[in-house]
């Protein structure tokens, strides 16, 4: 198994994550590393045909080399996308193939071929198919709501007293609203994955931010909310709805999650300042703190759509803060969250993503 170029590039070839064929003039194979030998099977050997070596096929029953006709075609072409191909024991192979020719439109000099393993791939589909199913879920439940109290009315519009309409078209305002939040919440994810989460950063002050939150939170709950300030605490840079989003998403989490009364307070640091949500209830195990930044991850028995953290620890990123969990004094969970304040370098509050 060499190429005429050495020893030195079989050894480095062979220190790839990924399959190599490369194959000459001839449609004959002159190189495989022991990866592609693993990935295509037994028929991969040096020496042989192309067409014979890479016995792979699509979900119809058709061949690689048939459909792909790397040494047919175009004249221009010199590299085919990447595709997904089945091995003889069944397993999914991607390949990505380059073409080689001196000039275009000259006879095809070499081709070589990069395969890769398409378990990752598969995985990615899962995780795809849990997010459709989790989305189907959380949109399923208020939109039945809002269905059935619509449709209710419509045809029956004359029998109900005004009170009665006043209450149906309440519960269709509130499954309205929350159909609202969720898809705010989905987009947020999509555009803290894609590195395009519009910001637009000014100095803030923390404090009235959590007062505003803390009186709005505490109007649906009968659980004590406490704020308290800290002693020289100064302006944070922040977008002040991306700032008003993870205050309440704390605050809202805390109560959901926690028992007892929730404490939210504000301390400054040197270099900016610290926001600390403190409950009592159970609290957060060490050993799966890491998990509740992840999309989906849900503690407990309490609903949701597992996307809150997540999104909290994407916008702290996004401003250049850091988000930590710990113990609070009570027993419960503490959330912790430094944010830099004007003129932090390291920070990405400057400037708007878009």
């Amino acid at each position: 198994m060499e190429l005429t170029e050495g020893p030195s590039i079989d050894a480095v070839a062979e220190l790839l994550p990924d399959g190599i064929v490369v194959a000459d003039e001839d449609q004959r194979v002159r190189y495989a590393n022991s990866t592609a030998m693993r990935l295509v099977g037994p028929t991969l050997r040096v020496g042989a045909l192309l067409r014979d070596a890479m016995a792979l096929q699509d979900q119809d029953g058709k061949d690689w080399f048939g459909c792909v006709q790397p040494y047919g075609g175009l004249g221009i072409r010199s590299r085919v996308p990447e595709q997904a191909w089945l091995a003889a024991d069944g397993s999914e192979v991607l390949l990505t193939v380059r073409i080689h020719r001196d000039t275009p439109h000259r006879p095809v000099r070499r081709v070589a071929v990069v395969i890769r393993s398409g378990r990752g791939r598969e995985r990615l589909d899962r995780e795809r198919s849990d997010l459709v199913a989790t989305v189907a879920h959380e949109l399923r439940s208020p939109l039945t709501g809002v269905k059935g109290f619509v449709t209710t009315l419509l045809n029956n519009w004359e029998r109900f007293s005004d009170e009665q309409k006043k209450l149906m078209l309440t519960t269709v305002s509130v499954d309205s609203e929350r159909l609202s939040r969720l898809i705010t919440e989905l987009l947020d994810v999509a555009r803290i994955d894609t590195g395009r989460l519009p910001l637009y950063p000014r100095e803030v002050e923390l404090d009235p931010v959590v007062e505003r939150v803390v009186a709005s939170v505490g109007t649906n709950t009968s659980r004590s909310i406490e704020h308290h300030r800290g002693e020289g605490v100064g302006p944070i840079m922040a977008d002040p709805d991306k700032l008003a989003q993870v205050v309440t998403n704390l605050v809202d989490n805390a109560v959901r999650h926690g028992e007892g009364t929730v404490r939210v307070s504000t301390e400054a640091l040197p270099h900016g300042v610290r926001l600390v949500v403190d409950d009592e209830g159970e609290g957060i195990p060490e050993g799966i703190r890491r998990r509740v930044f992840t999309k989906f991850w849900k503690h407990g028995e309490r609903g949701g759509t597992g996307l809150g953290m997540y999104i909290v620890n994407g916008l702290v990123e996004a401003h250049g803060g850091q988000l930590t969990i710990g113990e609070s004094p009570g027993g419960g969970a503490r959330i912790a969250v430094d944010w830099p304040g004007p003129g932090e370098t390291g920070s990405s509050a400057g400037t708007a993503t878009s």
